[in-house]
Formats: C-alpha cells, structure tokens, sequence
C-alpha cells in the first residue's frame, strides 16, 4: 500500500476533534477545567499553534538531542571538571539543579491538563508532545547532579528541595502550583506556556548556557540548550489562547492572568538567575549584566509580543523597572546572610573589582549596597564571621514568600522599604510590594489559607522556635548546610588594601 504524504494527512491529524455522544460537552469539557472563559467551538477549531510537528519526527529529533547530550557527557566525564570549577560556579549548578528540576516534572502535569482538556485538537496534540519534553528535561536535571553525590551530599537537594519545607522550596512550590497545576487549561497557558517559558526560562536557560560554554562547562551548557531548544517550541502553546480572548471579549480576563504571572516569574527569577549571573559567575567569565539579559529577553520580547496581541503592558511596570535594578541586589545579600538556610554555598561576589564591575552596571551599587558589605567586610576582617550570620527571621511577603528588599540608604520616601499590609478575616498578611499586594486582594479566595515561613514559627508550628530549630525544621542537615563559597579568602583584597594604604 502506497505511504500517503504528510501534506495529505498532517492538518487532519493534528485538529482531531469529535462530537460525544454519551455525555454533554460540558461533562466532557467541564469549565473549571477546561476553559471558564466559555469561548464558543468555532473558535477553538481555528487553533493553530505555530511550532508542528509529527511523533516520528518528534522522536528522531529528541533522540538525537539526548544522544548528543548524553555523548559530551561520556566525552567530558574524565576531565572532572566539577571538582576543579570555581566555587562561585558551582553555586550556579546546585541552586539550579535543586530549583528546576523538580520544576520540570511539574510542568508535565500542567502539559496533562493541555492534552486532557484543551478544547482544540492542536492544543491537545502540543499538550501531549509537552508532556514528553517534560519528562525528558527532568530525567536530564536528575541524572547529572546525581553523578555528583561523590563529592558532597548538598547535590542531593536536586531531588531532595521539593519534598522539603525549606523556605526555597515553599517560594517555589507557591509560585509554581499556582501557575502550572491549579488553574484550567486555558489560564495555565498564558500564566506558565506564554508568561513564564516564552520569556523567563530564556533568561535562565540561555544566559547560562552562554555562561556555562564561557566557563567550560560544555555538560551544562549542552543540558540547558537541550532542554530550551524544547521550550521555545511548546512555550507556543499559549499565544493562540492569548488572541481568542482577547477577540471574544475577554481582554480584561487576559490581562489579569498575564499581569499576575508575569509578576510572580520576575519575583522568583530575580531570586535564582539574578545572584548566578551577577555574583556567581566569576567576572571574566560574565557574557552581560542580569539587568542587561532582561532588557533584552524579557522587556523588549515581551512588550512586544503582548502589544501584537492587544494586550497593555502591566500597570506595575514602572515598579518593575525600578525594582530591575536593586531587588536582585537585595536578594543576594540575603542569601549570602541566610546561608546556613541554603544547599549551595552563596559567593559574597564583592571583591575590589567586582564591585567595579557592578558600579559600572549598577551605577550607585558603591553608595547603597556597597555601604552595606563594607559593614560585612570589617566584620570579617575583625574574625567576627558570627556578626555576619542571621539571629532572627526576615519579613517574608504572603505572596511572593520572599524577603522584603530595598536599595540601603535612599533617602526618597518612595523607595523606602515598605510592609504593604491588609487585614482579611481577622488576619493581618504583609507583602513586599504593591503588585503581591494586588495579586492577594484580586483572587484572596486562592491564597488567604497559605502560611509562610514566618506564619509558621509565629504559631509556634516550629519548634524549638530558633534559628536550629527552624534550620531542623527546613531539612537542612550538618554537612548541607550553606556558607561562603570562597570560605572568606575574598577578604583577603580588602586586608592587602588596607596594608597597602
């Protein structure tokens, strides 16, 4: 029998749909699963997702991208190069592995809700090919950390983070069931497919695959560019939803979804991928600013983008914009200070050039954060590293779950650190910012019974309530536990400096 050609079956086969006949469409398709927006048929059958493909061809591209990875893997594993790489760097890699990879599994739960309960055939076949990236993207960011285990047990976090309530793991874990796995499949597809993996994992993805092949590492770098090459593929899936609700109606619905997501992935971005890049990279090898690679992946693209489909820019955007330049900052002084709380060893990053370096890209950084390390520096300097450790808990916000943040020493009203707070059925919630504030009041329903860390230890859910009782409490164990990458021989410089003068 003659093999017809895929011009002649492809669009059949992929825009499958069918009427039921033993239950309603609605017992098919339940709204609050499905698509609560109630967009008719005839618009969901103009579907059209923009990367295609066929299994065969699906299967022969994915095999011969694990190939290649799993081959530079057999290749590069005798130069050992993670026993040799700079402490900084391999902050990166732990801190990436322990976040994502169990991120990824996630995302294939989120691929399942696509292919069960998207109302097009297109949307359904680009869910079911999501469903196989995941799966591969987290067999990838397992197995490597995995071969790790020899050196220290802080690589078995990569599995470990997410069966924990590490306050790492409850950010994660807040942002991510909100946007992947608890909502239906039209708005988990503009918060997650659109928002979050057309924009901010090429921030994470790409920068560190240019940085990673800057440093040697061509492991990671082939591992992340494997996984991002499937991302910018499937990320697709959300625009098509995008442009129908705008078209039927539901432009303020879009907007709302977007603007929410679009906050929650800058806030834990700002927090993983802004300290690799500025801090954690060594500086000869930094392709650019963490502020540089967002103008340029995430302002540009997503305005973009979101002004192609009609859709306005965020009203926050100018908060976001200012906060682009301290918020990372902050973050990263935070967890240097909180390291025993992490399973990396944060770098301090701030050595005489380096702080050049952040001058230049930050300029004001010397007269506002720098102010702030130098207390940290004579500190050390004077052998007092336990000044330099935390003795109580940071206000964390109820949204986020992250540390609230500002630039020290500004002296305008306005970029005063600032506890945005509401009182909700008797409780009173803190967020770090008007947009979380914002996020709580328009969905209170969603997130008014979610504690943070710092709701737990205040009702005495942590106990003994102390920083070891809340570092037992977290799952971090001695031998686990963070400190200074570079174990404090950067204070060094600042020792010869000193001589020097």
């Amino acid at each position: 029998m003659a093999e017809l050609e895929r011009t002649e079956w492809y669009d059949l086969a992929r825009t499958t749909s069918w009427t039921p006949k033993y239950v309603k469409e609605e017992e098919f398709f339940p709204p609050e699963m499905s698509d609560p927006y109630g967009m008719p048929q005839e618009v969901w059958d103009t579907y059209d997702e923009p990367y295609k493909t066929t299994y065969r061809d699906y299967v022969r591209v994915q095999r011969d991208k694990d190939i290649g990875v799993y081959s530079v893997r057999a290749a590069l594993g005798r130069s050992h190069f993670v026993e040799k790489a700079p402490r900084g760097w391999l902050s990166i890699l732990k801190s990436h592995y322990g976040i994502i990879a169990s991120v990824e599994f996630t995302a294939a739960i989120y691929n399942c809700r696509n292919a069960r309960f998207g109302r097009a055939g297109g949307m359904r076949n680009t869910g079911t090919f999501g469903i196989l990236d995941e799966i591969r993207h987290g067999q990838l960011e397992f197995i490597f950390p995995h071969e790790y285990l020899k050196n220290d047990r802080q690589w078995d976090w990569a599995v470990k983070t997410y069966h924990t309530d590490n306050w790492t793991a409850i950010a994660g874990r807040h942002f991510i069931e909100d946007v992947m796995v608890t909502r239906d499949a039209v708005s988990s597809t503009l918060m997650n497919g659109f928002c979050l993996e057309t924009g901010y994992t090429n921030v994470q993805f790409i920068s560190m695959a240019a940085d990673a092949a800057k440093m040697g590492d061509y492991t990671f770098s082939n591992v992340v560019t494997s996984i991002q090459t499937d991302e910018a593929r499937h990320a697709q899936i959300g625009a098509p939803n995008v442009r129908f609700l705008v078209e039927t109606g539901h432009k303020d619905e879009a907007q709302y979804v977007l603007d929410n997501a679009f906050w929650r992935s800058w806030k834990l971005f700002l927090t993983l991928t802004g300290p690799a890049i500025d801090y954690f990279t060594p500086l000869e090898k930094r392709e650019k600013s963490f502020k540089e690679f967002m103008e340029e992946w995430i302002i540009a693209q997503y305005r973009r983008q979101i002004d192609d489909m009609g859709i306005d820019e965020p009203w926050y955007w100018d908060i976001f914009l200012d906060e682009l330049n301290y918020a990372h900052h902050g973050l990263h002084m935070g967890l240097w200070r909180y390291r025993p709380t992490l399973f990396w060893d944060p770098k301090a990053g701030v050595t005489p050039p380096e702080r050049e370096w952040l001058e230049e890209k930050y300029p004001g950084w010397n007269d506002t954060f720098g102010k702030s390390w130098d207390v940290v520096i004579e500190n050390l300097k004077n052998g007092e590293v336990e000044k330099t450790l935390p003795l109580t808990l940071p206000m964390l916000c109820n949204i986020c779950q992250l540390p609230f943040v500002a630039p020290p020493n500004r002296k305008t009203k306005d970029f005063k650190l600032h506890d945005h707070t509401l009182e909700h059925n008797g409780r009173l919630y803190h967020f770090c910012s008007k947009p979380c504030k914002w996020i709580f009041e328009t969905e209170t329903d969603r997130y008014q019974e979610h504690k943070t860390l710092i709701d737990r230890f205040l009702a005495g859910e942590i106990q003994p309530m102390t920083i070891p009782g809340v570092l037992a409490y977290m799952g971090v164990a001695p031998g686990e536990m963070g400190d200074d990458a570079d174990k404090y021989t950067w204070v060094d410089a600042y020792r010869d400096v000193k001589a020097a003068q």
